[in-house]
């Protein structure tokens, strides 16, 4: 059995060790500080007689195994292994900041459950079974920051089965321990206890700060609640507060007025695309066809018309046999051409005139759209598509 230094001191970053076996590039190690991973912590890296350590895990039969390709390592021989320390030290206070974040959000939301939990030194987050608004998370994160400038200390404790702190204070998923294992317990001070077999730092302090920079979906898991430490937890503050202090200028807004401003923008614009689009339905039921050798060719350069109008009229039009082309102008050129008649290959058609103005689209010989990124040359294009077709009918 492996002696796992790092139970009993995540801060053992270097040491020696025995070669217990070895296949291929699998090592068993007679001692070891390497963390093999669990709780939502993935497992540490670095190095072992100067070979790469780059996978660290439990077999079947709970052996600790180091993947090192290439080692050269022999059964009995004596070896020195190092931990990545930094990369450890991020994963320590990661998963140290999970603890005190959901301990936090939980005072905020008493039945609130974890779904899943990961912590690598790329990204950090917690799934939790409810929505979260910005309001909760922003309370939670006070709190969190609070525990941590408060230096509490971090310890393990380990647990018997049957005690009964364990069911009135604990945090735990007891089916998932095995019987005849005890409870390895992490609390953070008296603020949280929750079992876990992880790496923690020894005080909360360490962790400097901690910030909830993204709150999505995570399907029908939930929510998954990301949050940063330490420095990169300020970066990610000093970041956003820059964005939102340029957004305020850009919105003529103070940016504790922010919120309301934007909102009142989105109303305004979903007011705004809501007249456009019944205008745009306006103009083009009005709109009246060219003649074509019999065929119905309605043509027209619409400024900032609404796609989905525009699409609904093209696609009617095919139906009935005609051809529609389609040209709305805005920041940029958007072109549709749709036809109902063999003799115009909407695909090939369009994909030339857009190509005369360095824009690209595609689509199929019966519909087909793309654009043009200089809204000056908007009509020209329309001209373009209109003169092909024509030819096409003719």
């Amino acid at each position: 059995m492996t002696d796992e230094l790092f139970r009993r001191d995540g801060y053992e970053s270097e040491f020696e060790a025995k070669v217990v076996s070895v296949d291929g590039d699998f090592v068993v190690l007679n001692r070891t500080a390497f963390y093999p991973g669990g709780g939502g912590q993935v497992c540490d890296t670095g190095n072992v007689n100067e070979k790469k350590v780059t996978e660290v895990f439990r077999n079947d039969k709970n052996e600790i195994i180091h993947r090192i390709p290439g080692h050269g390592l022999r059964v009995g021989e004596d070896v020195w292994g190092s931990v990545d320390w930094d990369r450890r030290f991020d994963l320590m206070k990661g998963h140290t900041g999970e603890h005190i974040l959901f301990g936090s959000l939980k005072r905020e939301i008493p039945d609130l459950t974890i779904g899943k939990i990961f912590i690598s030194p790329e990204t950090k987050y917690v799934i939790v079974n409810q929505d979260i608004d910005w309001d909760i998370i922003n309370r939670a994160v006070r709190t969190a920051n609070g525990v941590i400038r408060e230096n509490l200390t971090v310890r393990r404790v380990i647990m018997d089965r049957d005690d009964p702190d364990l069911k009135d204070k604990v945090r735990i998923k007891l089916e998932k321990i095995p019987e005849n294992e005890a409870v390895s317990v992490t609390a953070v001070g008296d603020f949280d206890y929750s079992a876990c077999s992880g790496v923690h730092v020894m005080e909360t302090s360490e962790l400097g700060m901690l910030f909830v920079d993204r709150v999505v979906s995570a399907g029908k898991d939930g929510t998954s609640v990301h949050f940063k430490v330490g420095t990169e937890a300020a970066d990610a503050v000093m970041d956003l507060a820059y964005a939102c202090l340029k957004t305020a200028d850009a919105a003529e807004s103070k940016p504790e007025d922010l919120t309301k401003s934007v909102a009142n923008m989105r109303e305004e614009l979903l007011s705004s695309r809501t007249s456009i689009k019944e205008l745009s339905e306006l103009f083009l039921s009005d709109l009246k066809p060219e003649d074509v050798n019999g065929v119905m060719f309605y043509h027209a350069l619409m400024p900032g018309a609404d796609r989905k109008a525009v699409t609904e009229t093209a696609e009617k039009i095919k139906a009935e046999g005609g051809v529609a082309a389609f040209v709305s102008s805005g920041l940029t050129v958007s072109a549709m051409l749709a036809s109902g008649v063999d003799s115009v290959n909407c695909k090939k058609i369009l994909s030339e005139s857009l190509g005369k103005f360095k824009g690209k689209g595609g689509g199929k010989p019966d519909f087909a759209q793309g654009g043009i990124p200089d809204p000056a040359d908007g009509v020209k294009l329309l001209n373009d598509i209109v003169k092909t077709v024509k030819a096409a009918m003719e």
